[in-house]
């Protein structure tokens, strides 16, 4: 008999909300509008290349220290990110700042709820599940959470940059859990991020689920939903 789920935590940016149209979206309409040609394979590499990136890893965390200035920062993560795509080191220097100038220019997106979202929350809120949202953001989300009209839903929300841990590190994990007041095995954790929220997860003892609608990460070792009308059966396969 499995213990059952107490807590359910949640990831914000691209799980509980998400941007139209997403950058992936804008960086690769302008490459293929300027005749750069790569394939769907080489655009899903770059794509799960962008998730690793921004999982806090070490190649971020050394551009921050190397690239204090926005632009340059924005022109070398375009230039990683073309390398990531397949194209050479000598082409994706050339490249990037007429890429990262145009991702400044036309990259304006809407921040959108993510499908059945309400639904989803309004089910595990009466059930009776403490619900967070864990985040990798610096800034505490209060206010975003009113913006998206989700703050009803949550007990708490904490964000890595209000103790300086950022997924996939233990510590905010940890944390999070402390505000939960679950033990790991009793609390689930929802991501979109398979090296942040998956592996930190997992390694913090929480029990993981990827939300991949796109199918970049099919062999994640954690259960996969690709639409939130997936969660409810899961979460009761989990407890029986």
């Amino acid at each position: 008999m499995s213990v059952p789920i107490k807590a359910v935590l949640f990831d914000l940016d691209g799980t509980l909300c998400h941007f139209e149209p997403s950058g992936e979206k804008v960086f690769t309409d302008y490459l293929k509008s300027i005749h750069v040609h790569f394939s769907e394979e080489d655009d899903l590499r770059s794509a799960r290349w962008v998730h690793f990136y921004f999982a806090n890893s070490l190649e971020i965390q050394a551009d921050k220290k190397i690239y204090t200035s926005g632009t340059d920062f924005w022109v070398n993560f375009s230039r990683r990110r073309l390398v990531a795509l397949g194209l050479s080191n000598e082409q994706a220097k050339e490249l990037a700042p007429e890429v990262s100038a145009h991702m400044n220019t036309h990259y304006k997106p809407e921040t959108r709820i993510s499908p059945n979202i309400h639904p989803t929350l309004t089910r595990l809120k009466d059930a009776g599940y403490k619900l967070g949202v864990v985040s990798n953001r610096d800034e505490p989300l209060t206010n975003d959470l009113k913006d998206l009209k989700l703050d009803r839903y949550f007990d708490f929300s904490l964000a890595g940059g209000e103790i300086q841990s950022f997924k996939p590190d233990l510590r905010i994990f940890q944390r999070g859990l402390e505000l939960a007041g679950t033990a790991p095995h009793e609390t689930m954790y929802i991501g979109d991020n398979y090296f942040a929220d998956i592996r930190g997860s997992l390694r913090a003892g929480l029990v993981p689920v990827l939300y991949d609608p796109n199918g970049l990460f099919p062999d994640s070792e954690s259960a996969i939903i690709r639409s939130f009308d997936e969660l409810h059966p899961l979460l009761t396969d989990v407890t029986q």
